[in-house]
């Protein structure tokens, strides 16, 4: 199979249908669906399910897509490499929202200073999105805090981290002892489905069958920092993300000894993704910043 058997299946794939595949593509709607037959008969299995006049892409479509994706990206990467050794190299980078927040410029800031010939793209979403990014190729690489699930990636940790209770300086409850009994009935902004720290503290508080109440689901962290430091509520965050306001007294911690919610930041990157030098680079960067945090 060629490299444009896969482009045009990747195509397909993206406008569920071959009719919209083929407008994209400026190619005649036979064509584009002799090319999917010619796959099908190459791999001698289906990828699509034809239902009336729609398509639904199979299982063994979906590993199929996953591989096409890398080698197309691999091709490009190969082109770029060969063409020009002195061109800049790019890299996508992707970060859950603890640490875009407190360690990926610092990164890419350090990147930049060394004078190494990278251009960065980032990006900062949670962790599950992150993992089906990497999974689409749409990523090289992402800093994540949440746990990865897929098979398909890699995971290096370069970091520690803990989650710590937070709650503003006005609330009734901030100069008091909080019990066990009193968490139950303290309204708590977590983030949204999706995120590492709302897993954590979910898994957390579900081992040690404790209900909590939701005050609100927010997808960012100075949101949530701002709704407790008003009072509105209190929440579960990561230590780094909170160090200016513990300085400046707008927020306290307190710790529960039998809820504990320690973690690791991971590298994650695809199995099947080849590693230029390049890549390699900001790895080794990124392990070597952290440890001097």
């Amino acid at each position: 199979m060629t490299l444009r058997h896969l482009a045009i299946f990747i195509k397909v794939c993206e406008e569920n249908g071959i009719t919209a595949a083929a407008k994209k593509l400026h190619m005649t709607q036979p064509s584009v669906s002799q090319v999917i037959q010619e796959l099908e008969a190459h791999y001698q299995t289906l990828l699509f399910e034809r239902l009336g006049r729609r398509i639904f892409i199979t299982e063994a479509g979906r590993r199929l897509l996953r591989y096409s994706r890398n080698l197309i990206n691999l091709n490009a990467q190969t082109e770029q490499a060969m063409r020009a050794f002195n061109e800049v190299y790019h890299l996508r980078i992707g970060a859950s929202i603890t640490i875009g927040s407190n360690f990926l410029i610092d990164l890419i800031q350090h990147i930049s200073h060394n004078g190494s010939g990278k251009e960065i793209f980032s990006e900062i979403h949670n962790t599950s999105e992150l993992e089906e990014m990497l999974l689409n190729d749409s990523l090289d690489l992402a800093l994540v805090e949440g746990e990865i699930h897929s098979e398909y990636l890699i995971t290096k940790p370069f970091m520690n981290d803990e989650l710590v209770f937070i709650i503003g300086q006005n609330h009734p409850l901030a100069d008091k002892e909080i019990t066990l009994e009193d968490l139950t009935k303290l309204r708590f902004f977590v983030r949204e489905t999706g995120s590492g720290t709302r897993e954590l503290f979910e898994q957390v508080m579900h081992r040690h069958n404790i209900y909590y109440q939701t005050a609100g689901i927010y997808n960012s962290m100075e949101a949530i920092k701002k709704a407790v430091i008003s009072g509105l509520g209190v929440s579960v965050i990561s230590t780094e993300a909170i160090k200016d306001e513990l300085k400046e007294g707008k927020l306290k911690t307190f710790t529960m000894p039998e809820l504990v919610f320690k973690r690791q930041f991971n590298i994650v990157y695809h199995k099947n993704k080849f590693i230029p030098p390049e890549m390699q680079e900001v790895i080794d960067e990124c392990l070597q910043l952290s440890s001097n945090k």
